[in-house]
């Protein structure tokens, strides 16, 4: 018995130190347990708002006009639920994502830590965040010509340098609030002044703001457009409205 009770023991030791064996390694922590804000971040938002907050396709969550001008709440319920009819998908388990609640906290008191310094708009009469909706075709079609044409190109004209903000593929992918977030933050990264600084070193006020927006959405495509090329004036008037004297 004696005999028997070693060899196994024996047998034991030798199979665990079979040649090739992987040796043990550290445990793969399981996603519910991961909080570092940083990790959330690089795994769920670099792609589209850059590794540090910069220089992506989506909005500078590193600039400070941008962490003033939304709160907590607003920036948790955009983490959390996204922003529907954009690209922005919804992170929260509760909004069919895949991260927690507290992963979802994580995210936003670790851009406040690192990105919030002070009241970047103390005095500085920022339009209201939130896109109304009363904003004029007419004249926003006048503040585009005066603030955003000179860089994106004249409606029905050439595509500016900075690329067009009308083409109907863009905007399809644009929401009305995204769009206001835009004008008024600006890509101080890539070159694009915020609100204070796109009329000719006027800022534009809350009716420019709304009225700008207003233009824009009028050029939403109503259907999925086909993919163009070349000038604006050129991208198909069935997915994009007439400009000067046809706005719709």
């Amino acid at each position: 018995m004696f005999t028997l009770a070693l060899s196994c023991v024996l047998l034991a030791n030798g199979c665990s130190n079979l040649p090739g064996k992987p040796a043990p390694g550290p445990k793969v922590p399981r996603p519910e347990s991961i909080l570092s804000s940083h990790v959330l971040y690089a795994q769920n938002c670099a792609g589209c708002h850059g590794r540090d907050g910069l220089y992506g396709p989506a909005t500078p969550l590193a600039s400070p006009v941008y962490q003033s001008l939304v709160d907590d709440a607003m920036l948790r319920r955009v983490v959390a639920q996204g922003e529907p009819g954009s690209m922005m998908p919804a992170f929260a388990k509760s909004a069919g994502g895949d991260l927690t609640d507290a992963q979802v906290d994580a995210i936003v008191r670790g851009m406040r830590a690192d990105w919030k310094t002070g009241d970047a708009l103390a005095g500085a009469g920022v339009p209201p965040y939130a896109d109304d909706g009363k904003g004029s075709v007419k004249a926003g079609e006048q503040v585009y010509a005066s603030n955003c044409a000179r860089c994106h190109g004249a409606a029905g004209g050439k595509i500016g340098k900075s690329g067009s903000v009308l083409n109907p593929d863009f905007l399809a992918l644009m929401t009305p609030q995204g769009l206001r977030t835009a004008v008024i933050v600006g890509r101080p990264d890539l070159g694009m002044p915020d609100w204070r600084a796109q009329m000719k070193g006027k800022p534009m006020n809350a009716q420019d703001v709304s009225d700008v927006i207003a233009f824009l959405v009028a050029q939403k495509p109503a259907l999925a457009p086909e993919r163009t090329q070349g000038q604006q004036a050129n991208q198909g008037a069935a997915h994009q409205p007439k400009m000067s004297g046809g706005v719709r």
